[in-house]
């Protein structure tokens, strides 16, 4: 709480000379590579204001490219998206406050939220980021997968059940989908990327959906953010029975393909089953295969004849 205070005293002149008594601090529910916390001002006009405070997890710089995000924020908010940047420091920044909940997988399905997120995330594509335009999927994944490949447990339970991954056949498989998609002319887009239920806020009584959190954010395949949205709706406990069905998905895709009318495990400290959501991801990701690389090389082969 002093520390908080502290440091929006710093960071906000007009705060400078407030009594930490003017400032409380509660727990804010969201991510799981930071901790957020609402900070609600007293200031001397009698006026209460509020702040987010995001302090980064440590050894998450291994994993975000904490600059990349920086940047992308000054663009994705001045087109509307997230909170406002107010201000950073060493391992965090202040935003202002959306007054809005997170929601929950649940609630992503239902169809006017589903079809509000599809246009939203259609407006989130357009948004032009300065910078090198390449998609960073494999980049970012391969990244990924060195340093996962070099991880230690110190819970020697946690370090047995690592143990058990073949890194070998998990590199094999991410090889084979990379050569796979490099032979589509798939769409390349800013992406949000980790587009999950924790990163979509609503307030219920304007009726208002906020994307937020674009700490993933680059550009990417633009189906990839669509699919990866999807898998979301099985939730941190990968519930694939939840998975959205085709008419679902086509309910999705149709607005968001409709123009809108002019009116990390070890490095984290926070507790989350890393191991087990990997190994629920990827088992499920072998289930899906051969369906998928079939429906993709048909789709290849269809194109080659036309």
């Amino acid at each position: 709480m002093h520390s908080c205070s502290e440091l929006c005293k710093d960071l906000f002149r007009k705060w400078a000379k407030l009594d930490d008594s003017c400032f409380s601090v509660e727990t804010v529910s969201g991510g799981i590579t930071n901790l957020l916390l609402k900070v609600s001002v007293k200031e001397e006009s009698g006026d209460n204001v509020a702040v987010t405070v995001r302090l980064y997890g440590p050894n998450t710089e291994y994993v975000i490219d904490r600059e990349r995000e920086l940047q992308a924020i000054k663009y994705l908010s001045a087109a509307g998206f997230g909170a406002k940047l107010l201000g950073v420091f060493g391992n965090g920044m202040v935003q202002s406050f959306i007054n809005a909940r997170t929601l929950t997988p649940l609630d992503m399905r239902k169809p006017k939220l589903a079809a509000e997120i599809a246009k939203q995330l259609r407006r989130f594509h357009q948004v032009e980021i300065p910078g090198p335009k390449e998609p960073q999927l494999w980049v970012d994944m391969f990244k990924f997968f060195e340093k996962a490949c070099a991880l230690r447990f110190e819970d020697p339970d946690k370090q047995r059940i690592y143990e058990t991954i073949s890194f070998k056949e998990v590199h094999k498989e991410a090889t084979q989908l990379k050569e796979l998609t490099e032979l589509f002319s798939a769409p390349v887009v800013f992406a949000h990327n980790d587009l999950l239920s924790g990163n979509l806020m609503l307030n219920d009584e304007q009726d208002k959906l906020y994307i937020i959190d674009f700490e993933y954010g680059s550009y990417n395949y633009r189906g990839f953010d669509i699919g990866n949205h999807f898998n979301e709706y099985a939730g941190y406990e990968c519930d694939y029975s939840l998975y959205p069905s085709k008419e679902e998905q086509y309910h999705f895709l149709r607005h968001y393909l409709q123009p809108e009318k002019p009116y990390e495990a070890r490095m984290s400290p926070i507790d989350f089953d890393y191991l087990g959501y990997f190994f629920w991801r990827y088992n499920e990701y072998k289930k899906q295969k051969e369906k998928c690389f079939s429906l993709a090389q048909s789709d290849l082969s269809g194109s080659r004849t036309v």
